[in-house]
């Protein structure tokens, strides 16, 4: 069973094909998230979702209700859909109690408890309830919005970039908590997100769009492992790519041999490694054996640093990964590479861009 179903949904704006026959459905209680690059249609899809606005083709099903049909829909105050914006959307002239108790009934006889209950559910104290939205910071204001948004106990709530305009540790703060809610509540949503780690780290699904297209959906392990193409690959984090021969459960390419967890796949391939599987130990050069390389540059970056290597095997090859060493290896240290758990090889081989900068 599922809450939410998108079945053949299109939408273009002149020339411009915005999405071109999307469809995927999410099962009560998930946390969707909806990620893809700049244009691929993510926003176009959600407020399609929401109600504001209209698809071109193909129908949108909530619960057992069509709210979709090609360019007929349900209005969006009637399909039980809760909506939290990036900026909140905060009316500024309402206190919080009256922001946050705007869709109940006036003469509702528990609005005022709702009222209380949804604040203590966000932890925003009571003794807030008169203040105006901009007397609260952005962290306050965006629970304020969850708040609102739970309070007609929604079908479906969907989330548009709500904590971008947030700073990285009131981000992380705010993702956790309004996913508690959420699983507290068992609401089924859909958050939309430039931010590839805040979608792994927040959702139960992944659907990637590319220019209008649904390129790939499922858990987000599996999504992160075992991408459909090198481009994914990057997009859902750091990414190695090296091309390589495969035979026998194994691949050689420029780290030397490598398992894979495939045995049937033999010939030519890219293969993916993240950096999380790939160790650095100081080590002779002359005892490399072609698995290691040199240290070229070390990039400084807090908790994590990044680090670029040329390769023994090819020294033209740059490789970049991060390091969680408090002290990582200096600039022109020789290293051996240590390599755990199998590359997930691509069909065929595929012509990878010229190394730049990892993603921050």
């Amino acid at each position: 069973m599922s809450v939410l179903t998108v079945s053949g949904l299109s939408k273009q704006y002149g020339a411009t094909l915005a999405l071109d026959d999307i469809s995927f459905s999410v099962a009560p209680g998930v946390r969707a998230a909806i990620v893809g690059p700049s244009g691929s249609g993510k926003t176009t899809l959600l407020r399609i979702i929401a109600g504001f606005e209209t698809a071109d083709s193909g129908t949108v099903t909530l619960g057992n209700e069509i709210i979709v049909d090609g360019g007929l829909g349900v209005p969006a105050h009637l399909r039980g859909i809760g909506v939290v914006t990036q900026d909140g959307s905060l009316f500024p002239h309402l206190s919080i109690a009256e922001n946050i108790g705007f869709g109940l009934t006036r003469n509702q006889s528990d609005r005022d408890a709702r009222i209380a209950e949804l604040m203590d559910t966000v932890e925003l104290p009571r003794s807030m309830a008169e203040r105006r939205p901009h007397q609260l910071s952005g962290g306050q204001q965006q629970r304020v919005a969850l708040a609102r948004a739970l309070a007609r106990r929604p079908r479906l709530m969907l989330l548009d970039e709500p904590f971008s305009a947030l700073d990285t540790g009131l981000r992380e703060t705010m993702r956790r908590k309004v996913a508690e809610v959420l699983r507290e509540f068992a609401v089924t949503a859909i958050l939309v997100t430039h931010d590839q780690g805040e979608a792994l780290g927040f959702a139960d699904q992944l659907v990637v769009l590319k220019e209008g297209r649904l390129v790939q959906a499922g858990p987000p392990r599996l999504l992160y492992l075992q991408p459909r193409d090198p481009a994914i690959a990057r997009f859902l984090g750091d990414a190695i790519l090296l091309q390589a021969e495969l035979a026998d459960g194994a691949a050689r390419c420029a780290l030397g041999q490598i398992s894979i967890a495939d045995r049937t796949r033999r010939g030519p391939a890219t293969i993916l490694l993240r950096p999380e599987q790939l160790r650095l130990r100081p080590d002779n050069p002359e005892h490399a054996g072609g698995t290691g390389g040199r240290i070229v540059e070390v990039e400084f970056g807090g908790a994590s640093s990044l680090v670029t290597i040329a390769l023994d095997a090819d020294t033209s090859t740059l490789l970049q990964l991060r390091s969680s060493d408090p002290a990582p290896p200096e600039p022109g240290t020789h290293v051996a590479i240590e390599v755990s758990g199998a590359a997930y090889p691509f069909d065929g081989t595929t012509a990878l861009e010229p190394l730049g900068k990892a993603k921050r």
